[in-house]
């Protein structure tokens, strides 16, 4: 170690703040300390033996992080860095997730812009491609977590198709398998007939449309003993006329006295040559349109169950690619299934069934990856059963009630707490999960099948083949849903027992609501049941990212915003074809570029990873969705400017100076009533942001901060400190520097527990002024090489709450505030000085009057204060306080202000007279944006706030 003569500190601080100067620098520092690995703490606190532990939510490696992830991971690194300054041996455990399908096309996309496709290279070559990218986008998610901040431990980053990883997705397989609890059987699902495979329910949107409900009639079949009178038969109404092809019935409600006596009789179904049943089920709404619906078992949801209870026939009539096959008539065979509809509707209109078509706006239900719309198709798969109890279960319960179970107990406890309603409706409703996907890419089924199709599910082939006796065996070409690995990461991510018995539960789940089911309850399901424990205890539910007018940020939209453009302006180069969705395409090592000012989406203009994260914070509601303003961010650009100039005048007055850290006990006796007051105010301030993490209450961690920073030690402590400072200078002897070294020791002790308090959300600057600040306030040695985050964040000692300094300082506030309302009231300039007289009758206020002169001088731009017995008459506006009275005294010449101020009146009367034209047209307040119209209506009532000032002073002049 060098013992060079360190560079001032002053001196080493740049004169302004610039984020992209020092945030490299310490991300470099971070890595090369290893400050985020687990084990890494604060010593000799009381949480040593504590683990502390998040599973970040895996992001997908599909291209980049979006305004989500970076809200997501600002919370979560608040949560990590304040844990692990607090003692605890904390891990934040980062992963990327293979995204079966969203990876998959972003792959087929690339080849399909070349003119290939998936099955040009075979399975094992597109698997290679598809690592590949994996490798290219997992780059630049990983750079652009560093530029959050993300203080993950990177010694455990994970990907969810690693060796180790898969071994538990295929053991656990085996497992649920022997356990009865994984089965193979022909079920209905969501089926994409471009993706040829099955969906989950989260990659389903529903989309409304403008459609036809087709209202036909099925006439009933001869040779039947009805008692129909002038019917014909039954008349239904549907949205999808191509399906008819394969009813397998029409219902009615049992209750229904207009069909009561059909139930059990037969119709005819157009088109086809068969007759179907008229069967009874309260599934149908009879007061709904004719009360008689046609029932598809094998093309929809609701008609799936409905066939199942009634044993009806379940009629496949599309292929895979949603064509008619050969189930359905032969004159439609091969048809796409809306070329069928459109053949249909023909001959059921040549027929004469065909009554009439209604437009109708109906629910459309797409795949979010593809744009294809959904069909619902019954197929092979292989599902978890949910609710089945295993025959070698000693709890007696199914994977589904464990779950149920662990949060009923509160050991899982959901922030906030509605969210456990959403929870419990979808565990109590569950259906047996889908787990298969009909891709190449993800996990491979452990499934094997010899020639006679019977299945062999082991570890490996070997196994499997060993089960067979030697027979040939063909292995399962299906993958298993990209939720299933998910699910186990709690557990699978561990490397050993001593990690599990560590870090298994882990401390808090912090994730989006929009992934409760998918996720956080599989997640729940599958450590339960294969572990003992539960994943986590904490699930921090937070609302989703929108933009400035609540609208999902998406391309189409055009409002995405790039987490990294909001921070510095540095985008990875170069860009992806456009083909590819839009997604960066990093080189085998990304370069960066600095954006042009014509480059930043909507004028956004760079603002730092603090101020991005503090933002974030701050608008960090329990479970509100979060509508994201990227001008918001320069509010809290200019608090880290502010804290920046605060600290350069703190090191001003303190560096090189005794700040009496030797003898404490001399020095306290020397604190003044704003030393005590700032003191106990910082004693509040760490008890509330210690009370909001607990709460997970972001946005009022940041409030505390940025309240007492800005409002109580920048613009009333400094301003405090330079006069008392000053007074000190003046006295020339010891009590003056005691004072001195009182006033310089809170300055610089208060600002550096700032730097601790606030580091876990803003750590770039905070690390960056610490580093300074802490070698006068004594908490780190010029020489030594160590991290803010490797000391102890600070803990509230309400004790130091002083009653009477707090009343010193807020008598003290309310005379300012009042003297600058006054100042205002007389359209005083900012920087002009004028005297203060003061009418104080009793001589003890006189005294406390005299003590807080010098203070108010700097504070309000005095003059001078002098203390009267009476005011002059001089016609000037007074202020009350107490019982005091304040004027401040300014020579004017009578005749010029009364008609200065009568042309401030003029002026001020026609802006109001043009705001209120405009806001009285009708068109501008119809075309306008909505803010504009807000902008109108604010700058009116300042004018007329300022208006009302201005005749209040002409009457006095009268």
């Amino acid at each position: 170690m060098s013992n060079a003569t360190p560079q001032p500190l002053l001196d080493s601080l740049a004169k302004s703040f610039e984020p992209a100067g020092i945030e490299p620098r310490w991300n470099a520092f971070w890595d090369e300390r290893g400050t985020a690995t687990a084990g890494t703490h604060v010593a000799n606190t009381a949480n040593n033996s504590q683990g502390f532990c998040i599973q970040l939510p895996p992001p997908n490696v599909t291209g980049t992080l979006h305004m989500g992830h970076a809200f997501n991971q600002t919370i979560m690194d608040g949560l990590t860095r304040y844990h692990r300054m607090s003692g605890f041996n904390t891990a934040w455990i980062p992963g990327t997730d293979h995204a079966g399908i969203a990876t998959q096309i972003v792959v087929e996309r690339q080849l399909q812009a070349k003119g290939q496709s998936r099955h040009d290279l075979g399975r094992a070559a597109f698997i290679d491609k598809v690592w590949d990218w994996k490798t290219e986008s997992g780059n630049i998610i990983t750079q652009q977590m560093r530029r959050v901040g993300a203080s993950v431990d990177w010694q455990r980053e994970y990907f969810t198709m690693d060796d180790k990883l898969s071994k538990t997705v295929t053991s656990t397989f085996v497992k649920l398998y022997q356990q009865g609890l994984i089965y193979r059987g022909k079920r209905l699902v969501n089926w994409d007939p471009v993706l040829k495979s099955a969906v989950s329910d989260l990659e389903v949107e529903n989309e409304e449309r403008n459609g036809h409900m087709w209202h036909i009639l099925y006439p009933f079949s001869a040779g039947q003993n009805l008692d129909a009178g002038d019917m014909k038969g039954l008349h239904i109404a549907t949205t999808r006329p191509e399906t008819m092809l394969a009813d397998g019935a029409l219902a009615v409600h049992p209750e229904d006295e207009r069909y009561k006596h059909l139930i059990g009789k037969f119709v005819d179904l157009p088109l086809c040559d068969r007759k179907i049943p008229i069967i009874a089920d309260d599934y149908v709404d009879k007061d709904f349109g004719s009360g008689c619906v046609k029932i598809t078992g094998a093309h929809d949801f609701n008609d799936y169950q409905v066939a199942l209870r009634h044993k009806l026939p379940l009629i496949t009539i599309f292929t895979l690619d949603a064509k008619i096959n050969d189930q359905g008539p032969a004159a439609y065979a091969g048809l796409d299934r809306y070329d069928a509809r459109k053949a249909v509707l023909k001959d059921l209109e040549a027929l004469g069934f065909l009554q009439k078509a209604v437009p109708h706006k109906m629910m459309v239900p797409l795949c979010t990856r593809t744009g294809q719309v959904i069909e619902p198709m019954l197929t092979d798969q292989w599902f978890v059963a949910m609710n089945k109890v295993s025959d070698i279960d000693s709890t007696g319960k199914s994977i589904t009630q464990k779950a149920i179970d662990a949060v009923q107990s509160g050991e899982v406890k959901f922030v906030p707490e509605q969210w456990v309603n959403t929870y419990n409706q979808w565990m109590n409703n569950i259906q047996d999960w889908c787990i298969s996907r009909q891709l190449w890419w993800g996990h491979q089924i452990p499934a094997w099948y010899d020639a006679d199709g019977k299945v062999y599910v082991a570890e490996n082939e070997a196994d499997a083949l060993a089960q067979s006796g030697g027979k040939p065996l063909m292995r399962d070409p299906d993958v298993l849903d990209t939720w299933y690995s998910s699910a186990l990461v709690p557990f699978s991510t561990m490397e050993t027992q001593a990690d599990q018995d560590l870090y298994l539960p882990s401390s808090v789940l912090v994730t989006g609501y929009d992934i409760i089911f998918f996720w956080v309850a599989r997640m729940i399901m599958m450590t339960t049941h294969f572990t003992g424990k539960v994943p986590f205890k904490h699930v921090y539910i937070h609302g989703l990212v929108l933009d400035a007018e609540g609208k999902k940020m998406s391309k189409s939209e055009g409002n995405v915003l790039d987490p990294v453009d909001l921070i510095d302006g540095i985008a990875l180069e170069p860009l992806l074809d456009k083909r590819v969705q839009g997604l960066r395409k990093p080189e085998t090592a990304p370069t960066v570029r600095k954006k042009t000012e014509k480059e930043f989406p909507q004028g956004i203009t760079p603002y730092g990873a603090d101020a991005l994260r503090l933002t974030f914070a701050s608008l960090a509601s329990l479970g509100r969705s979060i509508n994201f303003a990227a001008d918001r961010c320069n509010g809290y650009r200019n608090f880290c400017n502010k804290l920046w100039n605060a600290t350069r005048f703190v090191l001003m007055n303190t560096e090189g100076k005794d700040c009496g850290l030797t003898n404490t006990a001399e020095t306290d006796a020397h604190l003044s009533m704003a030393d005590l007051w700032i003191i106990g105010e910082l004693q509040r301030v760490e008890h509330a942001v210690a009370q909001s993490f607990a709460e997970y209450r972001f946005d009022h961690i940041t409030q505390h901060i940025y309240s007492f920073v800005w409002d109580e030690y920048c613009d009333w402590y400094l301003e405090i400190a330079k006069v008392q400072l000053a007074q000190a200078n003046a006295i020339q002897n010891e009590a003056g520097e005691a004072k001195a070294r009182a006033t310089r020791r809170t300055l610089v002790r208060v600002l550096e527990t700032i730097m601790r308090l606030m580091h876990p959300i803003a750590p770039y600057i905070t690390e960056e002024l610490w580093q300074k600040v802490s070698v006068i306030a004594g908490r780190k040695g010029a020489y030594e090489v160590c991290s803010i985050q490797q000391r102890a964040y600070p803990v509230a000692d309400l004790s130091k709450v002083n009653a009477a300094a707090d009343a010193w300082v807020a008598q003290l506030k309310k005379i300012a505030d009042s003297l600058r309302s006054l100042r205002s009231e007389m359209g005083l300039q900012p920087a002009q000085q004028v005297p203060l007289m003061v009418k104080v009758p009793d001589p003890a206020q006189q005294a406390a009057l005299s003590e807080y002169a010098p203070f108010l001088q700097n504070l309000v731009r005095l003059s001078e204060v002098k203390i009267l017995n009476a005011l002059p008459d001089a016609g000037a506006p007074i202020a009350v306080v107490g019982n005091a009275q304040f004027m401040l005294h300014i020579e004017v010449d009578p005749v010029a202000e009364k008609a200065r101020l009568s042309k401030e009146q003029a002026r001020l009367e026609g802006e109001i007279a043009k705001a209120m034209a405009k806001l009285g047209n009708e068109g501008f307040v119809a075309r306008a944006p909505a803010a504009v119209v807000e902008q109108e209506k604010a700058r009116v009532a300042a004018f007329e706030t300022t208006l009302a000032q201005v005749k209040a002073q002409l009457a006095k002049m009268v």
